[in-house]
């Protein structure tokens, strides 16, 4: 798979890992589909040039992502749509039980859960049924997807339950898609970003992040969201890697 000349589907695209993932793409030759509730997304495609489009869409809406990726796939012409970067999600912290013995809000984890993980199958479903249809390339591929993770699904903090399943659910899909794909010529993959400067992380207290930053054995600091893309590019490139899920951190491991 190259990006040169190929569309690619990204969500979640109006800032931090999307944005950034956007502008290594079309830098390297690529067109991109960006997706995202924001109304900053369409200002991010208009920066980008001819070799963007901006879908407003909310990855939980089938209605929304089968337009964003009808998008991509008249965009890419005869290519059709290539790859998938899903960067779309929500942070959220909360305790079983809060100080006041009150238990966590029900609807408030649901939300999590539906974003996160029914968001990423509904993005993974749609676009696999557009790269099944595209013409097999080198080796019979026809599309890669590539799923953001966290590794927060291996070292989830207190609080951190909502989030910590809905991103363990992602990590779980990775290699039972992958196989069950590899039929189409579809390679599925799954990052797992550790502390990245992301306008996520502004939820987070200035503390915490502090704290969080000092405990990257090296880097000693945030992830910048251009490594992320960097690996992202590397993915779509890189053929043999598939099922498979990357933690990208510094060697933080949390606690």
């Amino acid at each position: 798979m190259h990006v040169k000349d190929n569309t690619f589907l990204i969500t979640g695209a109006a800032s931090g890992l999307g944005a950034a993932t956007a502008e290594r793409l079309v830098a390297a030759g690529g067109r991109v589909v960006l997706c995202d509730l924001s109304d900053a997304v369409e200002a991010h495609a208009e920066r980008l040039g001819d070799a963007a489009r901006a879908v407003r869409g909310d990855v939980t809406s089938g209605d929304d992502i089968q337009a964003a990726v009808d998008a991509a796939v008249e965009l890419g012409g005869d290519r059709g749509l290539a790859g998938v970067v899903h960067c779309a999600g929500v942070v959220s912290v909360a305790k079983l039980v809060d100080r006041e013995g009150n238990p966590a809000d029900l609807e408030a984890y649901a939300r999590t859960i539906n974003i996160n993980l029914v968001g990423t199958f509904n993005v993974m479903r749609l676009a696999a049924a557009a790269m099944a249809k595209n013409a097999p390339g080198e080796d019979g591929e026809r599309g890669v997807i590539i799923n953001v993770a966290s590794i927060a699904a291996m070292d989830g903090q207190v609080g951190q339950c909502a989030y910590s399943a809905s991103k363990a659910g992602v990590v779980g899909m990775s290699l039972p898609a992958a196989r069950e794909l590899s039929r189409h010529g579809v390679r599925v993959m799954a990052i797992a970003p550790g502390v990245f400067e992301t306008p996520m992380m502004s939820e987070i207290p200035d503390e915490a992040a502090q704290a969080l930053a000092a405990a990257v054995p090296f880097p000693k600091r945030l992830g910048k969201p251009d490594e992320f893309a960097r690996l992202a590019e590397q993915i779509i490139t890189n053929p043999m890697l598939n099922g498979e899920v990357i933690r990208l951190d510094g060697g933080i491991r949390m606690q």
